[in-house]
């Protein structure tokens, strides 16, 4: 069926509602907005799925995430009656439409005999994360977009380990999702219903108490905390998400006396209206904290993202001015922080590991190392970590340290399988306690990371390429790429090759070896001839993005970051960005 026939279905189809065919009707003389809407079904993958809210099969509504959840319940059944019983956990964040989705995927799920656990108010990634191995669900849902504007919202999907789906899994999932037709094969029934039938149940306040328990116990120097609480103060902004009620409470809980919140940020407001997008990436989302900061003599800004997976900071330097530190800068010091904290304390275990993704920072790798510390690195997505986690926990060869991406997710503890800003928070807080007592300020701990480690700077740039028209180009640029593979950048060449598509590493002479030990994905890397930079391509999985990212070390910080700027500008100039 084309486009269009698919738009009148909509039109015609006694399953839609009047608002949404109104919506439609309006679209009626656009041809290229019909064809974005309807030109395909909004693609599922291993982290579930995410779009623009509106009309269409391209588009996120009820009647996708309708019949989304009557594939995960498909899913659930398959795994055997057991499973049916424990359930399935939903969450959801302060989104659009974000409880309605919610509630949708509670009726369908118990419509087919499915446990629904619903929770009453907005929480986290991380609870929810916790929570589905703390009930013993066979699965979760989290309705979410993350980082993303406010246009959008998505559908995450968690097996019983509490991450997010493995792309075995994940294939299932949307074979099943793909067996229904989105209308005519979607039941669902009221909630009052499932409620009398015993298939929907509320999880109360107890659930979430317990998850700032094991939160709690991640505390490296509690003691720093109790040294500096009647002086120390710290500001934080949940950027209109759902970390207001848990990070206030963990840190109330571990002593801090004077947290400052933003309140302008402390409202459940889908439309994010201090913000263009309500990400703690960009240095935008922290003007009214930074404002507040100054006025208040304060060291450290901390925010979290909607729900509260990612967390970004901004500290003090020497000379007053903030700055916002990167994802690899927060994840550095964290490493840092917690490895020294350990081997202080004598608890440091041998088998130790950090985990981080190919596209992080190696200033990870060069610390975990002088700490005798193994890195394992895999694929971009925090599932990845997760995955490893479980693999942890079921053989019990390895003991999990701490886990990040360079886009701002960070988990200590194996209380979840997700990012979690609740205990990065936490984390990050306690850290700047901890220098405070020892006379200095995060800046200035990062200094002297940089000074033992090395000079590495790292950037990650994304080219925006929206609609069918960007997922064209997005798919050309890389075809070209592994077609005609660039040859040199900011006067090096590229001495390797990495296709983690074709599991394939190359040098200059041909030589081919096998890529081993990380799945496929669609991501290209290219290593430079001084053995120290690199850059690599990969589309986003969560947004219309090719996303480079760049990386290198030096003898200075002005130095590497030089190396990256003319890397990046060959980039842009070869492959016409």
């Amino acid at each position: 069926m084309g486009y269009k026939e698919t738009y009148n279905r909509w039109l015609t189809s006694g399953a839609v509602d009047e608002d949404t065919k109104a919506e439609l009707r309006a679209i009626a003389d656009n041809e290229k907005e019909i064809e974005e809407r309807f030109y395909r079904d909004l693609e599922f993958g291993t982290a579930g799925m995410r779009g623009i809210l509106g009309a269409g099969t391209n588009r996120l509504n009820i009647y996708n995430v309708r019949q989304a959840s009557q594939g995960v319940a498909k899913y659930v059944k398959s795994r055997g009656e057991d499973a049916a019983k424990a359930g399935v956990l939903i969450g959801y964040d302060t989104r659009n439409f974000s409880r309605v989705f919610a509630e949708e995927t509670a009726k369908v799920l118990s419509a087919a005999g499915v446990k629904a656990y619903l929770f009453p108010i907005v929480h986290s990634v991380p609870e929810v994360s916790f929570g589905i191995r703390e009930l013993g669900c066979a699965a979760g849902v989290m309705i979410t977009a993350s980082h993303n504007p406010k246009e959008y919202n998505g559908y995450k999907v968690y097996g019983p380990d509490g991450g997010q789906l493995p792309p075995d899994a994940a294939d299932v999932v949307v074979a099943a999702i793909n067996s229904y037709d989105i209308f005519d094969d979607v039941k669902y029934i009221s909630l009052d219903e499932a409620k009398e039938k015993g298939l929907l149940e509320i999880p109360g306040s107890e659930l979430d108490e317990k998850f700032l328990d094991v939160v709690q116990t991640q505390q490296q120097n509690p003691e720093a905390v109790k040294a500096v609480a009647d002086t120390f103060k710290l500001i934080y902004t949940p950027l209109h998400g759902t970390g207001s009620r848990p990070v206030q409470a963990i840190l109330k809980r571990i002593g801090f006396k004077n947290v400052l919140v933003v309140k302008e940020q402390d409202t459940e407001d889908g439309n994010f209206p201090t913000v263009v997008s309500p990400n703690p990436e960009n240095k935008e989302a922290f003007d009214i904290a930074i404002e507040m900061a100054k006025q208040n003599d304060v060291d450290v800004i901390i925010g979290t993202d909607p729900d509260c997976d990612r967390v970004g900071i901004v500290v003090r330097d020497a000379d007053g001015v903030y700055r916002t530190l990167t994802g690899n800068q927060t994840g550095a010091l964290l490493v840092e922080y917690i490895l020294r904290s350990k081997k202080e304390k004598g608890v440091l275990p041998a088998d130790g590991v950090v985990i981080k993704t190919i596209v992080t920072t190696e200033l990870a790798a060069a610390i975990a190392d002088s700490y005798g510390v193994e890195v394992m690195n895999v694929l971009t997505g925090f599932k990845y970590i997760g995955e490893k986690m479980t693999e942890f926990a079921e053989k019990k060869n390895h003991t999990y340290l701490i886990g990040f991406e360079e886009s701002y997710g960070y988990l200590v503890g194996t209380h979840a399988r997700d990012k979690d800003g609740v205990v990065a928070t936490m984390l990050i807080a306690e850290m700047a306690a901890y220098y405070k007592t020892k006379g200095m300020s995060l800046y200035e701990a990062l200094m002297d990371v940089y000074k033992k480690y090395g000079y590495y700077a790292e950037k990650t740039v994304s080219f925006t390429m929206p609609g069918k028209d960007g997922m064209e180009k997005m798919a050309a640029l890389l075809k070209g790429l592994r077609e005609n593979p660039p040859v040199k950048a900011a006067g090096m060449d590229i001495v390797l090759y990495t296709d983690y598509e074709s599991q394939t590493v190359k040098d200059t002479k041909g030589a081919v070896k096998p890529l081993t030990g990380l799945p496929k994905s669609n991501v290209l890397k290219y290593n430079l001839s001084d053995d120290k930079t690199y850059f690599i391509v990969r589309p986003s999985g969560t947004e219309p993005k090719i996303k480079i990212y760049l990386g290198t070390f030096a003898e200075s910080f002005e130095a590497a970051t030089a190396t990256i700027e003319k890397v990046l500008a060959d980039c842009k100039e070869q492959f016409g960005l």
